[in-house]
């Protein structure tokens, strides 16, 4: 089992992303990961929580509980997942924040493009 970087120093063109947001509860975070994975959005997505998080917002300091999403996805999916997320997510301006997996193994990434329905051989 080999590793990878995304920066296709390889003459490799995929990437790997995980990209993630954050809801106010866990039945939230099921449902949104839900429609993401079956949208074949996100080949899988985790839910962490329930966080605590510390924001400024609307000009006043405050603290909640949040239930983090982090989703599994390809860069060639990234725009189709930030519309969706905006689309379907019950903020009216959620996080949606994405980095690149910077190493993989080559099982994993062609796992993500396979699972999206890419046409990308890692």
């Amino acid at each position: 089992m080999g590793s990878r970087a995304a920066d296709a120093s390889n003459g490799q063109t995929w990437t790997v992303l995980q990209v993630s947001t954050a809801v106010e509860t866990r039945e939230a975070a099921v449902e949104l990961a839900r429609l993401v994975v079956e949208a074949r959005l996100a080949a899988g997505a985790q839910i962490v929580g329930p966080v605590t998080s510390a924001f400024w917002h609307q000009g006043e300091f405050g603290t909640g509980e949040e239930w983090q999403l982090l989703l599994k996805t390809h860069a060639q999916r990234f725009e189709d997942l930030r519309a969706f997320l905006q689309d379907h997510h019950p903020w009216q301006n959620p996080e949606i924040a994405a980095v690149p997996v910077v190493m993989s193994s080559d099982e994993y990434a062609a796992w993500v493009s396979r699972t999206l329905l890419l046409d990308v051989e890692p």
